[in-house]
């Protein structure tokens, strides 16, 4: 296995993106391996990195469908939905609570607790 070339922050040549930049451009890296690299340094942990993909061999995002549409809304208001009082909360229910925060908030549930 080859060793990927290593790009210092803002310095990559031409020709290649991260999947944001190609995701901007309306494209997807297509099952292609990562080209290169970049890497920012930082003061007191490990660099940060970001992988880079050939943008000639990036192929077009797939188009949105009604069933991926339905799917996703589902999704989200599965995430919006509390638990506890089966409400649509209109925000994503906290992982680390498990219900919304009015529940959470609640003596009854201080009770469930203890």
């Amino acid at each position: 296995m080859a060793a990927l070339p290593v790009y210092r922050w803002r310095l990559a040549p031409e020709g290649l993106a991260t999947r944001r930049q190609l995701r901007a451009l309306g494209l997807r890296p297509g099952g292609q391996d990562v080209a290169a690299q970049l890497e920012r340094t930082r003061r007191r942990r490990g660099p940060l990195v970001a992988y880079l993909y050939r943008i000639d061999r990036a192929r077009p995002v797939r188009p949105m469908t009604p069933a991926r549409r339905a799917a996703l809304a589902a999704a989200m208001a599965a995430r919006r939905t509390c638990p506890v009082c089966q409400q649509d909360r209109g925000y994503c229910i906290p992982r680390s609570l498990g219900m919304c925060v009015p529940c959470h908030d609640s003596p009854a549930s201080s009770a469930l607790a203890a």
